[in-house]
């Protein structure tokens, strides 16, 4: 049975199949080829069972094995090697069909090789998932043939395995690099100083007996005739909250990726860089309720309980309670915080139901609220209108373009900070936003 099961006809046996039909058919009028085709099944024949020999006659011709990462970063592009090794004395041709996750949906996916006697190889493929959760992997489908190329012996191999699918770490990596090097001015943003540092510049003052030597600001000491040096103030540890908006004003998507997991992302990245700067971090997410409230801490091990609880993530995209969350905020932050508000306003109206628990959350703390550009109205804007219906479209556009911007001011004359962003800058404008505040002594 096992025999059966692992027998496949190659393609090439169709076209051998197809040659001896078509020396039939020129028998029909030459009788000389009747007989050659009749030597030519013999052939077929032969050099069948001479290849069902070859191929079967060492019952583990062929061994494979995926390696797979412990855990997936969402919307980045993520590693899968299978390693194939011929244990037949002969060459092979191999077909591998890996059997991926339903999340990715791709039915044709496939990798031709060949291997030479006693050789091994590694080939290696990458996927990019665009939802958090589980991703489950089958066998993995190796089809052997020989030169001959009249049948393929199928060999599966029990590889099936389970991917948990995090939010970017990938990035978090990437934007924690470019801060420490000072190399987020690559994203063509305004240029904010290296993180760090422990300390602030003050001011240049006289040098007393007892300063640091260190601090010594040559520069000014040559001016003045005078030893001056540098001062510095301390950089106090902050509460910092993300406030994750999970209603149906953040299951946009773009780029295949939900505004959410956009937020998630940047959440991860950021929190990284603000315990850099020895600032406590915390989250909630909210809708028509709070959860998944994590208290602000400046420990290390508190980005890994912010990595698991935003995989944990999850949603039904209702309604968002403002209201419900200005309250929990008063009942569960009582120092003055940076509070980092993922949203999202498509017009002004909306912005205005919001706006008084919004003007109250900003009393007591300091609040910045994201939201996100459209950027299919911004491709709309840029194309030209060739008729009466391509105006109308391209006006409609312009006006909720329009509003955007109308929101921001909105924002900043009630004392609220903004960045109106797109969502594949969220991360380094809302790093970028953070940095700014520290260098200006906001936090």
């Amino acid at each position: 049975m096992k025999f059966y099961k692992s027998l496949y006809i190659h393609s090439r046996f169709f076209a051998y199949i197809s040659g001896v039909a078509a020396l039939f058919l020129i028998s029909y009028w030459f009788q000389i080829f009747y007989n050659l085709a009749w030597v030519a099944i013999l052939i077929v024949v032969v050099f069948g069972l001479f290849d069902l020999f070859l191929l079967f006659k060492t019952k583990k011709g062929i061994l494979s094995k995926r390696t797979l990462p412990d855990n997936f970063s969402n919307s980045d592009e993520n590693q899968v090697a299978i390693f194939l090794e011929n244990n037949y004395a002969m060459p092979v041709f191999l077909s591998i069909v890996d059997e991926l996750p339903i999340q990715f949906q791709k039915r044709d996916f496939e990798y031709t090789t060949t291997l030479k006697a006693s050789e091994s190889e590694t080939f290696q493929y990458h996927i990019i998932p665009f939802e958090r959760g589980e991703y489950f992997f089958g066998n993995i489908n190796v089809y052997a043939s020989t030169s001959l190329k009249i049948f393929a012996k199928k060999y599966q191999f029990d590889n099936e395995k389970k991917v948990a699918v995090y939010p970017s770490y990938i990035q978090m990596k990437k934007y924690e690099f470019l801060a420490m090097s000072n190399r987020l001015t690559e994203f063509g943003l305004k240029k904010i100083r290296r993180i760090g540092h422990t300390m602030e510049f003050e001011k240049i003052k006289n040098y007393v007996a007892g300063d640091d030597v260190r601090t010594i600001n040559w520069k000014a000491t040559a001016k003045r005739a005078a030893l001056m040096i540098n001062q510095y103030q301390d950089e106090k540890s902050q509460p910092i909250y993300s406030i994750i908006d999970t209603s149906r004003a953040m299951k946009m998507p773009f780029e295949k990726l939900k505004l959410l997991d956009y937020a998630i992302n940047a959440t991860l990245a950021f929190s990284n860089i603000a315990l850099l700067k020895n600032d406590k971090v915390g989250m909630m997410t909210f809708a028509e309720k709070v959860d998944n409230v994590v208290a602000a801490s400046n420990k290390k091990t508190n980005l890994s309980i912010l990595n698991e609880v935003l995989y944990n993530v999850n949603t039904k995209f209702n309604d968002a309670d403002f209201g419900f969350l200005n309250g929990m905020i008063k009942r569960k932050i009582n120092q003055r915080s940076l509070l980092i508000l993922y949203t999202n306003f498509e017009h002004i109206s909306a912005l205005k139901r919001q706006l008084p628990y919004l003007k109250s959350i900003a009393k007591k703390h300091l609040l910045v609220t994201v939201f996100f550009e459209n950027t299919a109205l911004d491709a709309l804007i840029k194309e030209r209108a060739e008729d009466v219906q391509g105006i109308y479209h391209k006006t409609i556009a312009e006006k909720f373009s329009y509003e955007k911007r109308l929101i921001v001011k909105e924002l900043e004359k009630s004392g609220v900070h903004s960045i109106l962003t797109k969502p594949n800058l969220l991360s380094v404008n809302v790093i970028n936003k953070y940095l700014e505040f520290k260098s200006k002594g906001l936090i």
